[in-house]
């Protein structure tokens, strides 16, 4: 398999069949029979995070998004440069920013537009020194926030990031935000939280979402802390460097190439009439699972800092509570990819054991394609170790948690 060529045919199944793992380990193939069907499940290491290094530029925290070697996997496999991949829930961009990278168009859609905030502007990385300069020019005093940050900052940084919010909306509403400015808020929304220094705010949960002011006070509380002043310019500027170190000067041409041509879309999946038909060669994602994460809760602070409202995003979001309202809104979904999938294009969609192991969605995602009018080539399961990280999170290979991917594959 020569990587950039696009495999045809049965070829997926037979390469899946004779992949050897990085550490030797042969493919597991197996027959999973769902109704009346028997699907090939082909069980592997078929990538791993040790496995060539991620790029930087992937570094942005989001909420419930996979590694970048899972989309690389697929879009070496199944495109070759200039086709079209495609992310309908995509996140921070994972699938997009990878499948610039590589070379290949796209096609960017979430239903929530902090997902476009985070993700278009990596594909114009900016030269820090213009950063800078920008940033001299934004004031960074204010009157202060209307609603009460004082849990999460210190008061001379809270008047920072006011400033910077009422910069950004200000330019956005006279039509005058440029990529610059574009590029420091997506920065900024990034560190509005988090557990290091690294941040505008006091030690938090995770950089991937934003507990309640009552959450936060509690913390505050147990942990006997007070907001430090956090320098939100000089912070901003550490992460754009950070997010740049890896770039290599093919890359920057890659992504900008790719962002020139992309079509990023804040829309309901189930409806994009602004991808054409028969366009896209690979898909590659992984829908919302049922009610397992809560955006518009994650995301109360991101919304205020770039001007939305996070009730009515929450309101666009998919947060389907039952399986048969998720497997209705997926189904409604598949028709759509069926519609933009070309002749002899791929499906890669992510599902995962959810309420502690009791649903598999991959036995109710296979008949939703194939009714759809797609052949599932079969489930992919990516097995890896857990690593130290996922021990601190109180995660083991046999308790609560995913220790796999498991991708359905499907071609039209």
């Amino acid at each position: 398999m020569v990587i950039g060529t696009a495999l045809q045919g049965d070829s997926i199944s037979r390469h899946l069949r004779s992949f050897m793992s990085p550490a030797g380990t042969p493919t597991l193939a197996e027959d999973l029979v769902i109704g009346p069907d028997t699907i090939p499940k082909y069980t592997n290491e078929f990538w791993t995070s040790r496995q060539r290094q991620a790029s930087s530029i992937h570094e942005i925290s989001y909420r419930a998004c996979f590694k970048p070697q899972l989309p690389r996997f697929f879009i070496e496999r199944l495109t070759k440069r200039g086709d079209v991949v495609y992310d309908p829930f995509s996140g921070r961009g994972t699938t997009v920013i990878e499948a610039g990278l590589s070379g290949r168009n796209l096609f960017s859609n979430d239903a929530n537009p902090l997902s476009r905030i985070m993700t278009e502007p990596r594909f114009f990385p900016p030269n820090p020194a213009v950063v800078e300069k920008r940033l001299a020019s934004i004031p960074r005093d204010s009157d202060g926030a209307t609603i009460d940050l004082t849990m999460f900052f210190h008061p001379d940084t809270e008047k920072e990031i006011v400033a910077l919010r009422e910069y950004f909306l200000t330019r956005k509403e006279a039509c005058r935000a440029d990529r610059i400015d574009h590029w420091i808020a997506m920065v900024a929304t990034n560190r509005l939280t988090g557990h290091s220094k690294g941040f505008f705010s006091v030690y938090t949960l995770p950089p991937n979402q934003a507990v309640s002011q009552q959450s936060q006070q509690r913390i505050n509380r147990k942990r006997g802390q007070v907001p430090e002043y956090r320098d939100t310019h000089q912070i901003i500027l550490n992460k754009t460097k950070s997010l740049l170190r890896t770039l290599s000067p093919i890359d920057k041409k890659n992504l900008n190439r790719a962002g020139k041509n992309a079509c990023f879309l804040t829309a309901d999946a189930r409806s994009t009439p602004e991808l054409p038909d028969s366009s896209v060669q690979l898909t590659v994602t992984s829908p919302p699972f049922l009610d397992i994460v809560q955006y518009r809760g994650d995301n109360w602070l991101r919304c205020w800092f770039n001007g939305h409202n996070e009730h009515a995003i929450g309101e666009q979001i998919t947060m389907a509570r039952t399986l048969d309202e998720w497997t209705r809104v997926m189904g409604a979904v598949f028709c759509e990819l069926y519609r933009i999938t070309r002749e002899g294009g791929y499906v890669a969609f992510e599902v995962g054991e959810v309420r502690k192991r009791t649903i598999r969605l991959e036995e109710h995602v296979i008949p939703l394609g194939t009714s759809a009018g797609f052949t599932c080539e079969g489930v992919l399961i990516n097995q890896q170790t857990f690593t130290k990280t996922s021990n601190i999170w109180g995660v083991n290979n046999m308790a609560s948690g995913t220790n796999t991917n498991r991708i359905v594959i499907f071609r039209k």
